[in-house]
C-alpha cells in the first residue's frame, strides 16, 4: 500500500509528459522553419523544446502547481557561471535598479567606452543570468565595460515600469561614469528585442537633454518599435517561424501595456487604431518604405477591418513614443547619436528594423545595418546556450563587437 502514492505520481508524471509530447507534435507542422535558415534542424529542436515548455506550463497552471509565466522563467533561467579570468564581475543596484557590471581586468592606457545592455524577452521574460554569457562575452571581445539592467517584468509591472527601470540606471552610470573608469563621451546603450525597444527609448529620452554627456551610440538588435501594425511583410512571412511568432508578438506587447492579452485578435487585425492615426502614421508605419527585395517572399494584402473604439482606449498608449520609438516625431529623431541596427530575415520584427534604419537616415543619423540573411529572432540570445549556438548568431554577436571597438 505503501508504494500506491509513489505509482500514482510517476502515472502523474508520465501523463503529463505524454501530454507535452502530444501537443508538441500536434504543433509542430503549424510552424515555419525555411530552408534557408541558419541550421535548420537544430532550429527544430529548439522549436520542439520551445513548444514542450510551454505545454508543460500550460498543464503546470491548470494544476494548480505553477503559473506558466513562473515556469517559462524558471526554464529560461541561466545558470550561474564561475569567475571569468578576464572580468571582474559584480552585482550593484543603481537607484534602486538591480544591475550587474562587468570591467575588463586587463590594464587600459585611459578611460574606456561603456555599453549599457537591456535584454529581451518580451518585456515578460529574462533576467541577469540568462544573458550572462552575453555580455561577458561583449565586454571581452570589445575590452568594454558592461552595465546589464534587470528591469522590472510584465505582466506584475507594467508600462512604463522596465522603460523607467532602464532610464533611471542608465542615468545612474552617466553620472558615475569615471567611478568606473569610464569615458562619459563614449557611452552606448544596447539591446535585443524588447531590450532594444528599450534601448531606442531611452537614447530618444536622454537626446535632448543638456545636462547629461550625449551618449556615444545605440545598438539595436532585431528590435520591436511599434505596435500599430502587425501586418508588415515580416509579420506575415515569418508569422510561425522561432523563437517569436506573430501572435506572440502582439501577446508580449499587451502583457507590457496592460499586464494582460486581452483583444489580442482585434489588435492582430488592426481594429485598434483609428483610421485618422492610420493614416497619420503611415508617413512612418508602412509597407511602402519596406525595400521591395524583402517582398519577394509574397506579401499578404492586409484587408480592412472596421475600427473598435473600446479596443482603442484599452491600448491607445500604443502611440506613445516611449512605448514605441518607431512613432517619435523627426525633431526627436535627428538629435540621436549614431546607431547600428541588427535584422534578421526571418523574423516577424524585421521589418520595425528596417523602418526605423529609413527614419534614422532621413534624418541626418549615421547607421550602420547588419542584416542576418539566415538569422531569426533571438539568435543572439542563444550564444553558448547548452549547444544550441548558431553560426549566424555568433557572427551578429561579432558584428555588435566590431562596431563598438569603432567608436
Amino acid at each position: 500500500m505503501a508504494l500506491l502514492p509513489a505509482l500514482l505520481l510517476l502515472l502523474l508524471g508520465l501523463a503529463a509528459l505524454a501530454a507535452v509530447l502530444a501537443a508538441v507534435l500536434l504543433s509542430l507542422p503549424s510552424y515555419d522553419i525555411p530552408p534557408g535558415v541558419n541550421q535548420p534542424a537544430k532550429l527544430r529542436l529548439v522549436l520542439a523544446a520551445l513548444l514542450g515548455t510551454a505545454a508543460l506550463g500550460r498543464i503546470l497552471e491548470k494544476t494548480g502547481l505553477c503559473n506558466q509565466i513562473t515556469f517559462g522563467r524558471y526554464v529560461r533561467q541561466g545558470r550561474k557561471l564561475g569567475v571569468d579570468p578576464k572580468l571582474f564581475i559584480q552585482d550593484l543596484q543603481f537607484n534602486k535598479v538591480p544591475v550587474r557590471v562587468y570591467q575588463p581586468k586587463a590594464t587600459s592606457d585611459g578611460r574606456r567606452r561603456a555599453l549599457i545592455f537591456f535584454h529581451g524577452g518580451g518585456w515578460v521574460f529574462g533576467s541577469l543570468d540568462t544573458y550572462e554569457k552575453v555580455c561577458r562575452y561583449l565586454s571581452r571581445e570589445s575590452v568594454s565595460v558592461v552595465v546589464s539592467v534587470q528591469y522590472r517584468l510584465a505582466p506584475e509591472h507594467k508600462y512604463p515600469a522596465a522603460y523607467e527601470d532602464c532610464l533611471n540606471a542608465t542615468i545612474h552610470f552617466m553620472k558615475n561614469a569615471e567611478h568606473y573608469g569610464v569615458d562619459p563621451a563614449n557611452i552606448t546603450v544596447c539591446g535585443d528585442s524588447a531590450g532594444g525597444n528599450l534601448a531606442a527609448a531611452v537614447s530618444q529620452t536622454l537626446a535632448g537633454r543638456s545636462d547629461l554627456p550625449r551618449l556615444r551610440a545605440q545598438v539595436l538588435i532585431y528590435p520591436g518599435l511599434q505596435a500599430l501594425d502587425f501586418n508588415l511583410p515580416s509579420y506575415h512571412q515569418n508569422r510561425g517561424v522561432p523563437l517569436l511568432f506573430r501572435e506572440r508578438a502582439a501577446f508580449f506587447a499587451l502583457q507590457y501595456l496592460n499586464g494582460h492579452a486581452l483583444h489580442m485578435q482585434e489588435v492582430l487585425e488592426g481594429s485598434h487604431i483609428p483610421p485618422d492615426m492610420r493614416l497619420k502614421y503611415r508617413k512612418w508605419v508602412s509597407p511602402d518604405h519596406i525595400p521591395q527585395k524583402f517582398k519577394v517572399r509574397g506579401v499578404k494584402l492586409r484587408r480592412s477591418t472596421d475600427f473598435i473604439a473600446e479596443v482603442y482606449e484599452t491600448v491607445k498608449r500604443f502611440c506613445e513614443p516611449n512605448l514605441c520609438p518607431l512613432l517619435a516625431e523627426d525633431a526627436v529623431v535627428q538629435q540621436l547619436p549614431q546607431s547600428f541596427i541588427l535584422t534578421c530575415e526571418y523574423d516577424v520584427l524585421r521589418d520595425d528594423g528596417l523602418l526605423y534604419k529609413k527614419r534614422l537616415e532621413d534624418n541626418g543619423v549615421p547607421v550602420t545595418w547588419y542584416h542576418l540573411e539566415d538569422g531569426f529572432h533571438g539568435i543572439i540570445s542563444l550564444y553558448d546556450y547548452c549547444g544550441l549556438s548558431f553560426p549566424s548568431g555568433k557572427r551578429g554577436l561579432d558584428s555588435v563587437v566590431n562596431f563598438l571597438k569603432s567608436l
